[in-house]
Order: structure tokens, then C-alpha cells, then sequence
């Protein structure tokens, strides 16, 4: 025989409905997986600054990140030389040595940036859940996705707290000269921006896996595959995008007059060449934290510069615009004039970084859905040996 359970008032109607607890306090409406408010975002988020504030790890991690930083830069600029070169007849002369100081050192922030940057969130998941806190800030009336937003903002500032105090450095080659400040900005931008998504990676993994180590080295192992392995990856697949074709070689030629005498004479020579043609596969570049840096930056004042930024911005378009089935090695007024429409082409190509940077934000955009969806309460399904509370 069945019961039917009353209420104090012996009514059938104060029975609680399916699916609630009646020990469970209700959450305010509005309250869910996705629900963002500035309150909760702001409260994570100064929850993590302070525990990072306090922690002797990061002052110490600072003060060797500004010695680093700052003994290369001195070590580049004394290699560079005299930054201010005189003609032979005396007189001062534009260099280069301003642009190449400053591609250098915005390479070296990037690079330093990558490797300590997953440092700041590979940990902030799992690490909260070993020490019994992740389940105390779950049981509040935050949100996943206010947890989520509040430790990525947490890392991001972090990171950029690195970036900030490399700026003296990275404003000494500025003001060495040859840059523009249109240039500087948008470095500093992309390099903001970069790291970003390195944070929201690392707060991904965090997530996903019950042990730090183990989310520390997915992250650098993801990290070093944007940067580094996409360009290893385009350089692998060259073999498989060569094949011989008929090209066009103009080059001087010996020719023999009369006796002694000769002369040389540009002639033009069909021949079968191996070609590669990377405009089938320069996207493979496009999402290299170092690629979208370098594309995305202005040019310098003076085209003929060559620094890392510039020289890796026309190899892009190199690799984008495919091969040149015309090889003049003359070096005539048609030569001249043959190089010139290549490089105005090289010129109209549309920019590659909008494509990179986006693919590197929507991976980011990617890693917070999947860490949203890994803080929901309760949890479906959780690893063997992880600490719930």
C-alpha cells in the first residue's frame, strides 16, 4: 500500500516537487551554468590575485624575470653596436639597429612570455580541488561561469603584470629610434592578447585532468605546438606540395664575338624546376603566436629595415603569393621591373594575422567552455582518486 506524504497542514500540496531537495536552499532565479555578474566575476578573481600576492613563488618568479629580461637586453644592445653610424663623408645617417633591437626584444617578452605564462592557470583548477577550496567556492551562489571568467581574468593579469614589467625594455628599444608608435601599440596589443590565450589554455587543462603536473605539461606541450610546431609542421609539408614544372630562366650568357673578344647577353631559357607551392599551405603559419605578432605590426619607417618583425612578415606573403615560375638572374631594368610587381603583389595581399588571431581566441574560447562545463555542480563524472571536498 502506497502513503502519500503530507505537509504540516496534512495537505498533499506541501510535498516538495520532483527533482528538489527540501534541505537544499533554492538559488535566486537567474542564478545557472552561465550566468555572469560583475559581483561574482570580481570576487574570484581578487580570491586568486591574493593568493598569488602572497605567495613567495611569484615575487620571486618577477624579480628573475626582470633580471632575465633586462641582462639580455643589455646584452643586445652591446652587440648591435653604435646606434647612431656616420656616413664617410661624416655626417649621421639612419640605421637599422633600432628596428632590430626592437624585434628582438618584443621576440624575446614573447617567448619568455610563453614559457611562464601556463605556469600562472595550468594549476588553478586542480590545484583548488587537491587543497579541498575548488568545492567550497562551488557550493556558494557563484556560478561556473563566474568561476571560470574570475580565474581566467586572475592568470590573464598576472600575465600581464609580467608584461608590464618588461615594458622599460621593450620602451628602450623604442626609443632607440626607427619605430613607430602605431608599431609599438599594436605589439603590445597582440602580445596582450597572446597571452590571454595562453592563460585560457592552461585553465582548460586544469580542469580536464586530476593532476597538475600532468596539466602543466599538456599546456606547454600545446603552447609549444602553436609557436613552434605549426611551423615545423609547414616546413614537413613542402615535400608533398613540391612537384617539377616548366619555369622560365632569364640569366647573362657568355657570348663570343670575334677572336678574343665577348660580351655578355641576358637570354631567357625554358627548363624543368622543383617548385613548392606553399600558397596551399602558408595557413599552417598563420596561428604562431610569432606570426600573428610580426604580420600584425606596422611596418617601420624605412622599407629597406630588415629586423624579425619585417622579416617574417614577407615570408608570410612569400609563402601566401606561392612560387615565382619566372627566375630572372640578369639583374637588368626588366629584372627591376619584374621584382617590383612581385613585391606590389606581396603588397596586396590581404593580411594573414585576422586569421590567426582568430583561430588562437576561438582555441581559447574552446578551453573556457570546456572549463565552464568541467565546474558544473555535481559533477557528472569525476576522475579516480580526485578530492571533492
Amino acid at each position: 500500500m502506497s502513503e502519500v506524504m503530507t505537509g504540516p497542514g496534512g495537505g498533499a500540496g506541501d510535498v516538495p516537487p520532483a527533482g528538489d531537495h527540501p534541505f537544499r536552499p533554492k538559488s535566486p532565479a537567474g542564478t545557472g551554468t552561465w550566468s555572469l555578474t560583475v559581483h561574482g566575476v570580481r570576487t574570484v578573481a581578487v580570491l586568486e590575485l591574493r593568493q598569488r600576492v602572497r605567495s613567495t613563488r611569484w615575487i620571486v618568479s618577477l624579480v628573475v624575470w626582470v633580471v632575465v629580461l633586462g641582462g639580455l637586453t643589455a646584452l643586445i644592445h652591446n652587440t648591435l653596436g653604435p646606434l647612431e653610424p656616420e656616413s664617410p663623408t661624416g655626417a649621421p645617417i639612419e640605421n637599422s639597429a633600432g628596428p632590430l633591437m626592437f624585434g628582438i626584444i618584443v621576440f624575446l617578452v614573447l617567448s619568455l612570455g610563453l614559457v611562464i605564462s601556463p605556469a600562472l592557470s595550468a594549476t588553478s583548477v586542480n590545484g583548488d580541488r587537491a587543497a579541498g577550496i575548488l568545492a567550497t567556492m562551488q557550493s556558494t551562489l557563484l556560478s561556473p561561469a563566474e568561476l571560470t571568467v574570475g580565474k581566467l581574468l586572475a592568470a590573464w593579469a598576472s600575465a600581464l603584470a609580467l608584461l608590464v614589467t618588461a615594458l622599460p625594455f621593450v620602451l628602450w628599444a623604442y626609443l632607440v629610434g626607427g619605430t613607430s608608435l602605431g608599431r609599438l601599440l599594436v605589439t603590445l596589443g597582440l602580445l596582450a592578447l597572446t597571452l590571454l590565450v595562453v592563460c585560457a589554455i592552461g585553465l582548460g587543462y586544469s580542469a580536464l585532468t586530476a593532476r597538475t603536473p600532468s596539466s602543466a605539461v599538456l599546456t606547454y606541450l600545446t603552447v609549444m605546438f602553436l609557436a613552434l610546431g605549426l611551423p615545423l609542421l609547414f616546413a614537413l609539408t613542402i615535400p608533398l606540395i613540391s612537384a617539377d614544372e616548366t619555369v622560365t630562366r632569364r640569366q647573362n650568357v657568355q657570348v663570343d664575338q670575334s677572336g678574343e673578344v665577348s660580351s655578355w647577353r641576358c637570354e631567357s631559357q625554358t627548363l624543368t624546376s622543383n617548385v613548392s607551392h606553399t600558397e596551399r599551405t602558408w595557413w599552417l603559419l598563420a596561428a604562431s603566436p610569432y606570426v600573428v605578432v610580426a604580420d600584425a605590426a606596422p611596418k617601420p619607417s624605412r622599407d629597406s629595415v630588415s629586423d624579425p618583425l619585417t622579416e617574417i612578415r614577407r615570408g608570410i606573403r612569400s609563402a601566401r603569393l606561392g612560387p615565382d615560375l619566372v627566375e630572372d638572374w640578369c639583374g637588368d631594368s626588366v629584372s627591376q621591373q619584374a621584382r617590383s610587381a612581385r613585391e606590389q603583389e606581396k603588397a596586396n595581399l590581404p593580411a594573414a594575422w585576422p586569421y590567426g588571431l582568430g583561430a588562437d581566441l576561438l582555441i581559447g574560447a574552446g578551453f573556457l567552455v570546456l572549463t565552464v562545463r568541467r565546474l558544473r555542480a555535481p559533477a557528472d563524472r569525476l576522475p579516480r582518486g580526485t578530492r571533492i571536498a
